[in-house]
């Protein structure tokens, strides 16, 4: 259901009622941390910042039990603008992305295996609206052949990698790059654009993050926490 972390030293010899304050996380989701909340009834706030007390505005959700499912968990729409906010100014710094952009470009075309997805055309012109072809699981517009033709990459969600030559399923895709005929970031910054389909719960799971973009995300959590 949720594992427990005891801050302090030595605390493998602590009863169980000590002083020393516990902090619990999700199984499976380590940078996830699990708070009681205060309301009547028993339910659970979850959050990337494991300090106490817990900021609402900065959570992830509420959920009414653990683990947490997609009926359980009302997700906070605040966070949600954050997380984009971060993914707007840093997704094209993240190694992963930067690795699709190159392998997208290459002769070995789109970089499916991360759920990037090479648009050209029409459909690139389109993308600035919405995600191109979010059928969910749909093939890649790219493959063998696509080098320098440029195109965007999704950055999706790590709780359900796509299999090889398919894409995202909308509901797993944070939002995309624009990727040049060099595998450059258009603008420097790649003109993120985000999906508007992205869930925080799926059936397949909660919140996956790439390290880096968790890192830049946490650190923005603990810049507003200060404010």
């Amino acid at each position: 259901m949720f594992a427990p972390r005891v801050l302090g030293r030595q605390a493998m010899r602590m009863p169980r009622w000590n002083q020393v304050r516990s902090v619990s996380t999700l199984e499976g989701s380590p940078h996830i941390f699990v708070f009681p909340s205060d309301g009547p009834d028993d339910s659970h706030i979850l959050s990337l910042l494991p300090s106490e007390p817990v900021n609402s505005d900065l959570a992830i959700g509420v959920t009414s039990k653990l683990p947490p499912t997609t009926d359980s968990v009302r997700e906070n729409p605040k966070f949600l603008t954050i997380l984009q906010e971060v993914f707007s100014k840093h997704a094209h710094e993240d190694p992963d992305a930067q690795s699709q952009a190159q392998v997208m470009v290459s002769t070995s075309g789109a970089n499916l295996n991360s759920g990037g997805v090479l648009l050209t055309g029409q459909r690139a012109r389109r993308r600035r609206a919405e995600v191109g072809d979010s059928s969910g699981g749909a093939s890649g517009q790219g493959g063998a052949g696509s080098a320098g033709r440029g195109g965007w990459i999704h950055v999706s969600d790590n709780r359900r990698p796509p299999d090889y030559g398919r894409i995202a399923w909308p509901e797993d895709i944070f939002g995309s790059l624009e990727v040049d005929g060099q595998g450059n970031f258009v603008g420097g910054d790649g003109n993120y654009q985000s999906s508007g389909t992205y869930r925080l719960v799926t059936r397949e799971g909660i919140l996956g993050l790439s390290p880096f973009l968790r890192e830049k995300l946490v650190q923005r959590l603990r810049e507003l926490g200060k404010q």
